[in-house]
């Protein structure tokens, strides 16, 4: 009521003679308006404090009544029903349809009724209890009318055994979807969908590669690898001969050396009874002693057919004992070796690993939750190795039940499942064809060319042929799906100031606009601090442009794959074809490993904005996306801002990043949309031309006044380093939201490395790599929240070389987030308060260091 009075007293004063002859009825109506505002925000103010009290109350009663087993029998009901369709986790539900689909959705409120918290729990609504909340979303969930995009997130935290908490967080989301997001019947007009619909923003696929200084525990992993790979495709027609077709006589040699078999009183392969010594109950231990020595002996066949063949590989079986060169430890079951020599008790490392392989003793393993997902983990692991890397071929072995490979960066497919002990010949066909490909048949790329010591690209540049000698890796994004950003260090043949570039290759959806040409339109514009371009090109193999669903490929049609649902109606998209498959051309050229450029592989140079796709992201499933194999090369090289050799360094790098980040906005009109520390460089090298800070990577940048959706998919940047509003996908992207990253980066840089050298994993911190978004906004929200709070955060995790950092850090806090809260209004002025924080925290301590 005091503010009621207050906004009275502070309405428009008029004269009672002016209130009689002046707009009275408009007087009158500013000043019951502003009476409302108040009273609403009054209502607010007390609504928000009811809900803290309720959020209170509602944690003890989830504690003090339990979920326990309550859910195992619709957990046990749902995968069951999906065992056959080979699908796991929540997505199966896309998979199904009609009845099944709403009584799967019924069970599962049905299960959360029984619970005895849903009658304990408050409503969301007018009604007595959650209780009566999850009757109504039953009610809708029975009618059809609710769109099941809003259940998911309930559906994966019952299915992943979340804890009791977020499950119940999950329910309540879902129940208020069932008011906010109802699909309207056609009788009644459609409802409004919220305006950061418009955004065209699509769910944020999380990736092993966005990791950041962590310890890659198996338990964490496992899940992001799961959503990252997404639904793997098995029973592809035409597999095999995609892969190993293309063997010189193998095909010939595989059925003499499986005749071979069948020879003799005691021979190796029986047609009724399988393959000699096949250990009953095919226990691991007993697989791999009988696995080993029989490709000897197949080898040794065909030899006889076969004498010109070298061996340069051997099955290695070494269950027991990691793999060497990976974050974590990782074991390999068996695999196939880039060691003729290898054994039993060799100790090789992942990049030897050409052919991983994993087996089970149950059949009923060959699923995506067990063997498929083990094999998808040692992808990764080959992939992060080995940096020429294009694909990965593998086997799964459950049983006797046999399936054959391939992992690329749009996920997995393997070939139809066969039966070792009743198709001989297709396994013997399998093992020496894993044996014989070569190189380029394994997945290295053929660009990448040795000779001797030495690793060199070839390039097209002013209509001259230029050879860049690679001189080390920089960096390879651990991962199977995705970007897979990969950077060489390089110097061009012949120049002997050997003046660095970086060599960038990575996996683009054809949607996005070619980082190259960014790159080349940002130099152009004389933008600062930002990597400056050299060449880009798209990568041709085989003749034609190196991508993912012609290629790597080989064209076949995941469509056809035994467990192949459509994802969506609308996403269906016929199989790759010839027509419209060349990006535009300008300026670029296209790298064919050891020939010029055949005439399939150029076409006549399209219009920038007539850029020509093969999928769409955003509208199609994984089945029918697409990814492109491109290069970039810039002129500058750095080292990560994390690897700065002082503070001040660190400090001046920073602001010079967020200088060139204003550079690139201001005059170039874009937003690079993931800043994070292995995108901030700093030189400090006297004799390196190249700027003392710069960004690199605008693979995710847009611009700034973009019509169309950008092509990502959805949220885009590095987990840890995301600013808030981009997490909870509420805003459309701005650079308000980058200089927040800026933030977060000097704040991760502060608590994970000790100097240049020092790096350390923070438990508390390593689960912003795996938690969800929405709950990582919340942890964020939380720590810039209160000062007193922050500080305490700061003093206690900031390793000791950064604590003289945290006054300034605080200051940054306050302007980056004014009064403990998310930005609402753009704020240019943001770029210059940054700065001058940064340049004053380099003079202070300089100061002090005198």
């Amino acid at each position: 009521m005091e503010a009621v009075q207050a906004t009275i007293q502070f309405a428009p004063s008029f004269t009672q003679p002016a209130l009689n002859t002046l707009f009275p009825r408009v007087c009158l109506a500013l000043h019951f308006t502003a009476v409302r505002i108040v009273i609403s925000i009054d209502y607010l103010e007390r609504s928000l404090r009811s809900r803290a009290m309720a959020d209170g109350s509602r944690s003890k009663i989830i504690k003090a009544n339990p979920i326990g087993k309550g859910l195992d029998t619709f957990r046990d009901s749902f995968e069951f029903q999906c065992r056959g369709l080979a699908i796991t986790g929540a997505d199966a539900l896309y998979h199904i349809s009609g009845d099944r689909l709403r009584n799967s959705l019924l069970d599962l409120i049905l299960a959360l009724l029984s619970l005895p918290a849903s009658r304990s729990l408050p409503s969301e609504g007018s009604n007595i209890n959650l209780f009566g909340d999850l009757s109504v979303l039953n009610t809708a969930v029975n009618s059809g009318n609710f769109d099941i995009e809003r259940i998911l997130p309930l559906l994966r935290a019952i299915l992943n055994n979340e804890p009791d908490e977020v499950i119940w967080d999950k329910v309540y989301a879902a129940v208020a979807a069932s008011t906010a997001f109802t699909v309207a019947k056609p009788t009644t007009p459609p409802l409004s969908a919220p305006s950061l619909a418009s955004f065209q923003q699509t769910p944020w696929l999380h990736n092993t590669g966005s990791f950041a200084n962590s310890t890659e525990h198996r338990k964490y992993v496992d899940g992001v690898l799961k959503e990252e790979l997404g639904q793997l495709y098995v029973g592809v027609p035409g597999f095999f001969d995609a892969y190993f077709g293309s063997v010189p006589g193998l095909e010939s040699v595989a059925q003499a050396v499986f005749d071979k078999c069948k020879e003799g009183d005691n021979p190796l392969y029986r047609d009724e009874s399988g393959w000699q010594g096949w250990p009953k109950g095919a226990k691991e231990r007993d697989v791999l002693s009988w696995f080993a020595p029989l490709t000897g002996q197949l080898l040794d066949f065909a030899a006889v057919n076969q004498p010109a063949s070298k061996l340069r590989r051997r099955p290695l079986a070494q269950p027991h004992q990691p793999v060497q060169g990976s974050t974590a430890d990782r074991k390999l079951d068996v695999g196939f070796v880039d060691d003729p020599s290898a054994g039993v008790d060799s100790k090789c490392r992942w990049s030897q690993i050409l052919i991983p392989g994993e087996l089970k003793s149950n059949p009923l393993a060959d699923k995506a939750s067990k063997a498929w997902l083990d094999l998808g983990r040692y992808a990764r692991e080959v992939f992060a190795a080995q940096d020429s890397r294009r694909f990965v071929l593998g086997f799964t072995l459950c049983g006797s039940l046999m399936r054959l490979w391939e992992f690329d960066r749009l996920g997995g497919i393997a070939s139809e499942q066969f039966d070792i002990n009743k198709d001989g010949l297709q396994f013997v066909s399998a093992v020496l064809g894993f044996l014989w490909l070569n190189e380029e048949q394994l997945g290295f790329d053929p660009t990448i060319i040795t000779a001797g010591d030495k690793r060199y690209i070839e390039i097209q540049r002013d209509n001259h042929t230029e050879r860049l000698v690679i001189d080390s890796v920089v960096k390879r994004v651990p991962c199977v799906t995705g970007r897979a950003t990969t950077c060489w260090r390089a110097h061009r043949e012949g120049d002997d100031s050997r003046t660095s570039l970086v060599i960038k290759d990575s996996w683009q959806f054809p949607e996005r606009e070619e980082e190259g040409e960014l790159l080349r339109e940002a130099t152009d514009k004389d933008v600062v601090n930002v990597a400056r371009y050299y060449h880009h090109e798209t990568v041709c193999v085989g003749g034609q442009d190196d991508d993912i669903r012609r290629n790597v490929r080989r064209g076949l049609d995941i469509t056809k794959a035994t467990n192949y649902r459509p994802e969506r109606p609308e996403s269906s998209m016929p199989p790759p074809s010839k027509a419209g498959r060349h990006a535009s051309r300008i300026g670029r050229s296209s790298s064919v490993a050891g020939r010029k450029r055949s005439s399939s592989c150029t076409g006549a140079p399209l219009p920038p904005t007539k850029r020509t796709c093969s999928s769409s992201p955003t509208k199609g499933g994984r089945a029918t996306a697409n990814r492109v194999h491109r290069r970039i090369i810039v002129c500058d090289y750095g080292k990560a801002i994390y690897k700065a050799s002082s503070q001040t360094s660190l400090l001046a790098a920073l602001e010079g990043c967020i200088e060139g980040y204003e550079s690139l906005h201001t005059r170039a009109g874009m937003l690079q949309c993931d800043i994070s520390p292995n995108n901030l460089m700093v030189n400090e090298e006297d004799d390196n031309p190249s700027w003392r800070a710069f960004l690199i990577d605008l693979d995710l940048a847009i611009k700034e006044q973009r019509e169309n959706s950008s092509g990502a998919r959805g949220k885009t940047g590095t987990r840890a380093f995301m600013a808030i509003g981009v997490l909870l996908d509420d805003e459309k992207h701005s650079f308000m939201h980058d200089l927040e990253s800026f933030f977060w980066v000097l704040f991760w840089i502060c608590i994970h490395h000790d100097g240049p050298r020092r790096e350390r994993v923070v438990k508390r911190f390593d689960k912003w790599n795996y938690v969800d978004t929405e709950e990582l906004a919340e942890i964020k929200k939380g720590i810039v929240g209160d000062e007193r709070d922050f500080l305490k955060t700061v003093e206690g995790t900031f390793t000791p070389h950064y604590q003289p950092l945290i006054p300034y850090v605080n200051r940054l806090r306050r302007e980056v987030f004014p009064d403990g809260r998310r930005w609402r209004d753009p704020n240019p002025k943001l770029y210059l308060s940054m700065k001058e924080i940064l340049r004053a925290a380099q003079d202070d301590l300089r100061e002090l260091a005198r």
